[in-house]
């Protein structure tokens, strides 16, 4: 539990962070898939962009995720014409921790240990014409290095809010 609200308040100080060095809004919403959760973004510049996301996972033993990511987007590379908005391509890096989970499988990776791992984000994002919204979709494969080394894909779409 203490890890729990150590996370949570590690989230609050990186999106308050987020939220002062925006320039063009800072989004609230859902992610769904692996995982699920609260997502979180700020952006930096008109390209660059913080995430966050403190999502359930469901994959090895159901546990609580907090991950972070820096978000590349490339604007210019899909231009669909049918659709009256924007849509960017967008890439990254960044990181998560899994928290342990003392769950029903006992053989499971995280159900003595608290995985720490890298993420690679890479997903489309559609921001609809006079809308604060935006929709996306995300493929991240993530290498656990924390206890040990192993590989992970997480999957998701999702919707955020902008303010």
């Amino acid at each position: 539990m203490k890890r729990m609200i150590a996370a949570a308040a590690l989230l609050g100080t990186l999106a308050s962070g987020a939220a002062q060095a925006q320039q063009e809004g800072f989004g609230v919403g859902m992610i769904i898939g692996e995982p699920t959760g609260v997502s979180l973004k700020g952006w930096l510049n008109n390209t660059r962009a913080v995430d966050m996301g403190l999502a359930w996972s469901f994959s090895e033993n159901n546990s609580m995720q907090l991950h972070g990511d820096y978000l590349l987007h490339d604007f210019n590379l899909l231009r669909p014409t049918n659709l009256d908005g924007r849509v960017a391509v967008f890439y990254g890096v960044g990181g998560r921790i899994k928290f342990e989970h003392g769950g029903d499988d006992k053989n499971a990776r995280n159900h003595d240990d608290t995985l720490v791992g890298v993420r690679v984000p890479v997903g489309v994002s559609y921001y609809p014409a006079n809308m604060s919204v935006e929709l996306f979709g995300e493929f991240v494969p993530v290498l656990d290095i924390i206890p040990d080394t192993k590989f992970d894909l997480n999957l998701a779409i999702g919707g955020r809010y902008y303010f």
